[in-house]
């Protein structure tokens, strides 16, 4: 949309802005507008106003298990990594906004010896995100934790809606279904536990995740996990680590990244995840489901 339309009522956005400086695999087209609302109240007069022109909306959190496709996207993003990152304590109840980064609220409560989102350490995303997909890691998920989401409906209503509302599974939620929903924050029940105890399984969990990443831009991890078994172990297993498609590798550290060599396109990534989806189904008869999200046009 350039017809003046959005920069008369988004000013304070950016247009045109690649999106490849916002998303972890370093890749994306230009968002028609990208908007950074310093609160919540801000999120919400500007999804009211887009709704209102009928401009579509898109929310970008952390930039991680996305894939923005090269043709960028139309109307209003709005990225949250870094402005709703607002995180209020009371007793053993973390609220967090939805930008609020995973990595950050772990240290956070274990520095306060609150124990529970130790695993949240090896989720580089945000709580808008961990919510909309139940993140999970070292055997923890979000739903173990969460007591509320508070969440933007495409009717205009704000509603606080518990993990058996919001459907929380592996990997998904409710919100895979209703794309014009946004979680504005999230609150998370906790308990006591040792500071320097949780500090250190949090230093361990670190640890496990960077010795087993690849140290090039990915989405994390590319496919979830099939019945009885590991993404990566199922794609080395098919003899695919390193194949390429322009400048898309499966990683040669961890075959369920897809890492960017430099300059590595959308077109290329979902090309390389389709061989791959192809080659396990011929090789080993396994049908691998994509756990990364593609937003934005072609």
């Amino acid at each position: 949309m350039h017809d003046g339309t959005l920069q008369r009522l988004f000013p304070a956005a950016k247009f045109d802005e690649p999106l490849r400086r916002y998303t972890a695999w370093k890749i994306g087209g230009p968002a028609d507008a990208l908007l950074q609302p310093g609160s919540v109240d801000e999120l919400l007069s500007a999804v009211e106003l887009a709704r209102k022109h009928g401009i579509p909306v898109t929310v970008l959190g952390g930039g991680t298990n996305v894939l923005v496709r090269d043709g960028g996207i139309r109307g209003l993003t709005l990225h949250l990594a870094k402005s709703l990152k607002g995180t209020e304590l009371s007793g053993e109840t973390l609220v967090a906004e939805a930008g609020a980064l995973y990595p950050v609220l772990a240290n956070m409560t274990a520095s306060r010896g609150l124990a529970g989102l130790e695993f949240a350490t090896g989720i580089p995303g945000t709580v808008g995100g961990a919510v909309f997909m139940n993140a999970g890691a070292y055997g923890s998920e979000t739903v173990q934790v969460l007591q509320w989401a508070e969440v933007l409906r495409d009717d205009g209503e704000v509603v606080r809606m518990g993990p058996e509302e919001l459907g929380l599974s592996y990997r998904r939620s409710i919100l895979h279904e209703r794309p014009g929903w946004v979680v504005l924050r999230a609150a998370y029940r906790l308990h006591p536990g040792d500071p320097e105890e949780l500090r250190e399984r949090i230093r361990e969990f670190r640890a496990l995740r960077m010795n087993g990443s690849p140290k090039r831009p990915s989405c994390g991890s590319t496919f979830k996990r099939p019945p009885g078994d590991f993404p990566g172990r199922v794609i080395e297993a098919a003899g695919l680590k390193g194949l390429r498609v322009g400048q898309i590798e499966v990683s040669t550290v961890h075959a369920n990244y897809f890492v960017n060599l430099g300059g590595g396109t959308a077109s290329d990534a979902l090309r390389l995840m389709e061989l791959v989806r192809e080659r396990v189904r011929e090789r080993l008869g396994i049908e691998l489901e994509p756990e990364v999200r593609v937003v934005g046009e072609p």
